[in-house]
């Protein structure tokens, strides 16, 4: 199925984020997924108590809720889980898996929720219905007679607390630790360099501290479509007149303006509320430029302040007792010229320095982050230096103050808290095995590039998926893919059809879950469920809508039921009674984590819920040294895989990057409002000097093609060109389709974080199939 519907037309968005856009949208996807008779009713509980967690994204929510406590995109996958449409056996049986692999992603997942057990037919290409007992029976068979280090158990953080920890014990209890997950791919960059720097791998930043800051800094995020909610926080903040500073290649409309669709009268107005300050397009991979860039302006200020006798810029006192590394970061620093640093960021030295100069006025600064940062050779390094800035004054450990990872999926640093990771040493083994007798295996696990390596190479040969579209998730996806046919066992725990359930393998079973907006009864019982989100805040949460069927099962449920097919009673673990009640499974969490989750079963009911401890907001540093650390950069490129002093000029460096019509690989519809898109998904967003430098125009048909390693041919398109507001030798296309242009291999140092932010790419001249010549945005729109 094609990429394009037929009202393709390019034309640049005017209005602010929010207001009627938000609110019509909203509208369009319920009526869409015929979902007006129930999700309306729902919408009132979304993140409300006793009601359900957003299936969306991680963003904190208030203890105290607006009347409607969800945004755009939050409403859209609430409607998306709600919908009446149904992928039943009939649907099937009417449907080769040969023939779905032609559909689009959006095709797949519009033909709504999955509702009984399917176990893949090879004889005629088809996913016929079985039985839970038979699901679990065989494939608890076939997984006994693998080596477990041949088998991985992959999370994509949707699941809730509860289940995640009986997921990890599952996979130690069997014998391995591959335990992948959606972290992996995004803001494992974050949890590394945050544990070197300050000793905690996640952020600082709670809602509270929004209340405090005067001043905010943004740096490769798109809070207009990725964590909407964020913008009632920032709203009042510039309403007291905090600056908001923003540093990103595109000018995401989120963070230029924005109209609260729960206001009347900002909706009957004609003002809105302005986010960004200052809004600094930096060059795709100049983010360690930049920053530099800051705290060079920032020294200077310092060394003239004091000269003259005026207070310091920076906090000596805090930097000589909290941190360590100031003067070879200082060194560092030092010998990059302005020249170098305006060339790399792409950014002029005056906007450096004006972007200092407030900083150096602010006294309690945030910095926010997003996959713009991450998703980078040295993202690693690009989280430390935004670290860096903020130990220059002391800011972090005290109120409005501290840094702010912006997290992906609903329940993604959940998940790592309760034990999904592939590394032994972050797991409490002694516990485990007092408690249920696991002996935790010592050997390190496989996470996802580790996990795609061991396929390609066949030494995996099943694979456990815990939600997600894996398949479409990870790089250099078209040799995934043929390897993919490889695995002897494929288990899909999933709500809907995707991608990767089409390539089953020699045994392909799919098997449907309850969604977390539809009430979980056990045995009769209502079961309520707890995740965590980005700001560490633990709730608990319950479901409000009954099941598309009758069939599906709970997340704990099927990890119950694989788990006494597989392990019997091997282990001290009840698991039945687990799944009869859920609180049974906290009060374990609460035994081997007690420094985070004592008390869980009270205090998750509290207002507000309740965050897991941060010992750097006392400004306790569980590093090594006892002290922060300061981290010199080593270079000032962000991505380095093209290896000249300067790139061949046709090489441009692309971005991926989500529509504000889709969640990860979730792609609600062909409209991207914000960026001015409509009816197609096959557009590269360009420079227009850069169009006419390489020969091209607004409009033609282009091939992407990896500009590394190039007896690997890697290529996405073809793409249709729309000149566009980005810093020159940049572009950008969308994810999961420009995936196949990441080769495994660029991702960030140390943390394997694919590096789909910054991708050296070519173009090449393409013939667009018929389809797409007959729907392509017309040459009038490109001029724009």
């Amino acid at each position: 199925m094609s990429l394009i519907h037929p009202q393709v037309h390019y034309k640049p968005y005017q209005s602010a984020a929010g207001g009627w856009g938000s609110a019509r949208s909203v509208m369009a996807i319920l009526w869409r997924e015929q979902a007006m008779g129930n999700a309306p009713l729902a919408l009132f509980k979304q993140n409300k108590p006793k009601g359900f967690a957003c299936v969306s994204c991680a963003w904190a929510k208030p203890g105290d809720p607006h009347a409607l406590e969800f945004c755009e995109n939050g409403a859209k996958a609430t409607a998306w889980e709600l919908t009446r449409r149904r992928t039943g056996p009939e649907f099937f049986a009417a449907h080769t898996l040969t023939e779905l692999r032609t559909w689009s992603d959006h095709a797949l997942e519009q033909q709504g929720r999955l509702t009984h057990p399917m176990r893949y037919d090879v004889a005629s290409d088809r996913y016929q219905v079985t039985t839970w007992e038979q699901a679990y029976a065989q494939i608890g068979a076939q997984l006994r007679d693998l080596d477990p280090q041949q088998v991985v158990f992959y999370a994509s953080g949707r699941a809730s607390l509860e289940a995640s920890f009986m997921y990890q014990l599952l996979a130690r209890g069997y014998g391995t630790n591959n335990l992948p997950d959606s972290s992996n791919m995004c803001h494992e960059s974050t949890s590394v360099g945050l544990q070197e720097s300050i000793g905690v791998p996640v952020g600082t930043v709670t809602l509270a501290d929004f209340e405090h800051t005067d001043c905010i800094f943004f740096f490769g995020q798109n809070v207009g479509s990725n964590a909407p909610r964020m913008l009632h926080p920032l709203q009042e903040a510039r309403k007291r007149h905090i600056p908001i500073i923003t540093f990103n290649p595109l000018r995401e409309r989120g963070l230029e303006r924005f109209v609260n669709p729960q206001s009347p009268r900002e909706m009957i107005g004609p003002e809105s509320t302005v986010i960004s300050t200052q809004y600094h397009q930096v060059k795709i991979g100049g983010d360690l430029a930049a920053v530099t860039g800051i705290i060079k302006a920032l020294l200077a200020m310092d060394e003239a302040a004091r000269a003259a006798g005026r207070p310091a810029v920076l906090d000596h006192a805090f930097i000589a007792e909290h941190t360590q590394g100031f003067e070879h970061l200082r060194s560092t620093v030092e010998r990059y010229s302005w020249e170098t640093l305006e060339r790399r960021s792409g950014l002029g030295r005056a906007a450096l320095e004006a972007a200092a100069t407030v900083y150096a006025r602010s006294e309690r600064v945030m910095v926010v982050y997003g996959m713009g940062m991450t998703q980078h050779r040295h993202g690693v390094e690009n989280v430390q230096m935004l670290v860096d800035l903020l130990l220059l004054r002391g800011n972090i450990g005290k109120p409005g103050a501290g840094i702010c990872p912006v997290r992906g999926h609903s329940n993604v640093q959940g998940q790592r808290t309760v034990g999904i990771t592939e590394d032994p040493a972050k797991v409490p083994s002694e516990k485990l095995k007092a408690l249920f007798g696991i002996d935790v295996p010592a050997r390190k696990g496989l996470a996802t590039v580790d996990t795609c390596e061991a396929i390609l190479d066949g030494s995996v040969k099943a694979f456990i998926g815990l939600g997600g579209n894996f398949l479409r998730a990870i790089p250099d996806t078209l040799r995934l893919e043929q390897a993919w046919c490889g695995l002897s066992l494929n288990v899909q725990v999933a709500t809907k059809l995707n991608r990767t359930h089409l390539l089953p393998g020699a045994d392909g079973w799919l098997l449907p879950c309850l969604g977390h907006i539809e009430i979980d009864r056990q045995d009769g019982q209502v079961q309520a469920y707890s995740t965590e989100d980005s700001t560490g805040c633990v709730r608990g949460w319950l479901g409000t809508n009954e099941p598309a069927s009758d069939q599906l099962r709970s997340e704990v449920a099927i990890i119950a039921g694989l788990a006494e097919a597989l392990l019997g009673e091997r282990y001290a673990i009840a698991w039945g009674q687990w799944r009869q009640d859920y609180s049974r499974v906290r009060a374990a969490i609460a035994e081997v984590y007690p420094e985070i989750f004592h008390d869980m079963e009270t205090r998750m009911w509290q207002t507000g819920g309740f965050h897991r401890p941060i010992p750097v907001n006392q400004r306790q540093w569980p590093t090594e040294s006892g002290k922060a650390q300061f981290v010199a950069p080593q270079g000032l490129n962000a991505d380095d895989d093209v290896l000249d002093q300067e790139p061949p000029r046709d090489v441009l460096q692309l971005m991926t990057l989500r529509s504000n019509d889709q969640f990860n690989t979730t792609v609600y519809g062909y409209d991207d409002r914000f960026r001015g898109v409509h009816g197609t998904r096959s557009v590269v967003f360009l420079n227009r000097s850069d169009l006419v430098r390489l020969g091209f125009a607004a409009g033609d048909w282009v091939t992407l093609r990896t500009a590394v390693e190039p007896q690997v041919l890697r290529e996405a398109g073809p793409l249709q060109i729309i000149g566009y507001d980005i810093p020159e030798g940049c572009a950008a296309a969308y994810y999961p389709e420009c995936n196949p242009l990441v080769p495994l291999w660029h991702h960030a140092e140390r943390s394997k974080v694919p590096a789909a932010k910054s991708v050296p790419v070519t173009l090449h001249r393409a013939a667009p199939s018929a389809a797409q010549l007959e729907r392509a945005v017309p040459a009038t729109d490109q001029v724009r």
